[in-house]
C-alpha cells in the first residue's frame, strides 16, 4: 500500500490533495497511489503504534510495581523487533521469509500478552509452592500449532493459497510431485515479491505442506483437548477443552472454505483471526490445567 516506511509516500497520512499526490508521484514514479490499499496499511501502522505505547505502559507499570518484569521486558523487546520486521516487509518488497516472520511476531506478542494476563489474574497461587510440570506431550501442542501457523504464513506470503482449487486433493496427481524440500526453499532474489515468484508446482507443494500439517495439528489438538477433559474434574477446564475443539473445527471449515471460494477477503481474515484465537485458547487451557494440578497438590 505504501512504498516507504514509516510514512506513506513521504507523508504521515495517505496523500489526498493534488499537491500531495504530485509530490508523491515525483518521489515514487513507479508506485501509483492506490488509496484503499494505502489506508489499510496506514491504519495498520497507527494501531501498531498504539499497541507499542500500551506495551510501553505495561512495561513501565511492571517496573513500578515490581511485578512480572522479565515477561513484560520480553514483550517490550519483541514489539520493537516486530516494528523492525514491519519496516523490512516494506523495504524488502514483501520478502516471504520476512512476511512470515512478521506474522509470527504478531502471534508471539499476542501469546505473551495472554500469558501475562493469566499470571496477573492468578495472584492467589503462592509462587513458592511446589509445582508439578505439565506433561511434555501436552506442551508439545504449542509448537505443533505454531508450525501450522508458520506454514499458513508461508503459504500466504508466497501467494500459494489459491493454487489448489480442490479438497482434499490438489489438482490431480499432486502426491507424485510432492516435495517438502521444494516447499521450504527460499525464493530466488527479486526486486519485488508481490504476487509471488515461485512456479506453480512449488506453490502447490507449499499449499500441500500446509494441508498435511493441518491434519496432524487437528488430530493432535483433538487428542489434547479430549485427554485433558478426561483427566480433570474441573468444569472450567472441561469447558476450555470444549471451546478448543469448537474453535479448531471452525478453523478447519474456514480453511476448506478458502479453497472452494478461492480466498475471499473476509474468510481469509477470519482464518487468521481464528488461528490467533486457537493459540490463545490452547495457552489458556494449558495454563489452567497446570494451576489445577498445583492446587490439587
Amino acid at each position: 500500500g505504501c512504498p516507504d516506511w514509516p510514512g506513506c509516500y513521504g507523508f504521515n497520512t495517505v496523500p489526498s490533495s493534488e499537491d500531495e499526490i504530485r509530490v508523491a508521484q515525483q518521489a515514487f514514479p513507479d508506485q501509483p497511489i492506490e488509496a484503499g490499499k494505502a489506508w489499510n496499511e496506514m491504519i495498520h501502522r497507527y494501531l501498531a503504534g498504539l499497541l507499542g505505547l500500551i506495551i510501553l505502559a505495561i512495561f513501565l507499570t511492571s517496573i513500578r510495581q515490581k511485578r512480572q518484569f522479565p515477561l513484560s521486558f520480553s514483550i517490550a523487546l519483541l514489539v520493537i523487533f516486530q516494528a523492525f520486521l514491519g519496516m523490512l516487509t516494506v523495504t524488502l518488497n514483501l520478502q516471504p521469509l520476512i512476511v512470515m516472520g512478521h506474522l509470527l511476531g504478531g502471534f508471539a506478542i499476542l501469546s505473551l500478552l495472554t500469558l501475562l494476563r493469566l499470571r496477573l489474574a492468578n495472584t492467589s497461587i503462592n509462587n513458592n509452592q511446589h509445582k508439578i510440570k505439565v506433561s511434555s506431550i501436552y506442551l508439545l501442542a504449542v509448537p505443533v500449532l505454531v508450525i501450522q501457523i508458520a506454514l499458513g504464513g508461508w503459504t500466504s506470503a508466497n501467494y500459494a493459497a489459491i493454487v489448489c482449487n480442490e479438497f482434499p486433493i490438489c489438482n490431480g496427481d499432486w502426491l507424485a510431485n510432492y516435495s517438502l524440500w521444494d516447499a521450504l526453499q527460499l525464493p530466488p532474489s527479486a526486486e519485488s515479491y508481490q504476487y509471488g515468484v515461485f512456479d506453480t508446482l512449488t506453490r502447490m507443494n507449499i499449499h500441500i505442506s500446509h494441508r498435511l500439517w493441518a491434519a496432524i495439528t487437528f488430530g493432535y489438538l483433538c487428542f489434547i483437548a479430549i485427554s485433558i477433559s478426561y483427566r480433570t474434574q474441573s468444569h472450567h477446564i472441561k469447558k476450555l477443552s470444549a471451546v478448543l475443539l469448537v474453535v479448531l473445527i471452525i478453523q478447519v471449515l474456514l480453511g476448506i472454505s478458502n479453497v472452494y471460494l478461492q480466498l475471499p477477503l473476509l474468510v481469509a481474515v477470519a482464518h487468521n483471526l481464528v488461528a490467533a484465537l486457537l493459540l490463545t485458547t490452547l495457552i489458556t487451557l494449558l495454563w489452567f490445567y497446570s494451576r489445577h494440578k498445583q492446587e490439587a497438590v
